[in-house]
């Protein structure tokens, strides 16, 4: 009797388990979805940071842009920590989609590899290229914490910024909904640091 309600119990175990990677991964499939209609890139390249965040690709990325990445979520975690934030504080909450940079310079002639995205909110402001805005990073989902940023080679403390700055976005939407709302759009204003 004990033997058979142990091997129900990890029956069950099991199943709830198998539904709950299922969602997982349902929800990764959703996310590398939007990422690529974002972008109109094939993110092929799945590797992980030194520290254990995820990071999707078109091209396999430097152990520069790699190492970038987790300084970036370094900092993060150190103005979260600050602000009394604890959720999504782990370099494994993130995932990092590095597409294909839209242009390399910016209008000033500065390296500035930025996607190519759709003005939507932005659309008649000074960002608006003519329906769409270049953008150094954009979050895609807030749960899975995931974000979009252009490809680099060079300029890694730019990396680790924008890695940072998406990721307070992303800090505060688990930690402080409120704030959240104020900061999500910078449409009407702001910038960053945010935290």
């Amino acid at each position: 009797m004990k033997q058979n309600k142990f091997i129900a119990i990890v029956i069950s175990a099991f199943v709830v388990a198998t539904l709950l990677s299922g969602t997982a991964v349902a929800q990764n499939r959703r996310v590398l979805a939007e990422a690529e209609r974002i972008t109109g890139d094939r993110f092929t390249i799945s590797v992980r940071t030194p520290k254990g965040a995820n990071v999707l690709a078109v091209t396999r990325p430097s152990s520069n842009v790699l190492n970038a990445i987790d300084i970036g979520l370094t900092d993060l975690f150190a103005a979260a920590r600050k602000n009394r934030y604890s959720k999504r504080t782990k370099y494994s909450d993130y995932s990092i989609y590095i597409g294909k940079a839209d242009r390399a310079k910016d209008s000033i002639g500065q390296y500035s590899p930025d996607i190519a995205v759709g003005a939507a909110q932005y659309a008649g402001t000074d960002y608006d290229q003519g329906g769409f805005i270049y953008a150094a990073g954009m979050v895609i989902a807030n749960d899975p914490c995931s974000f979009v940023i252009g490809e680099h080679t060079k300029d890694f403390q730019r990396v680790s910024n924008v890695v940072r700055y998406e990721g307070e976005h992303l800090v505060l939407y688990h930690n402080d909904r409120r704030r959240y709302r104020e900061t999500a759009d910078h449409s009407k204003g702001g910038g960053h640091p945010i935290l």
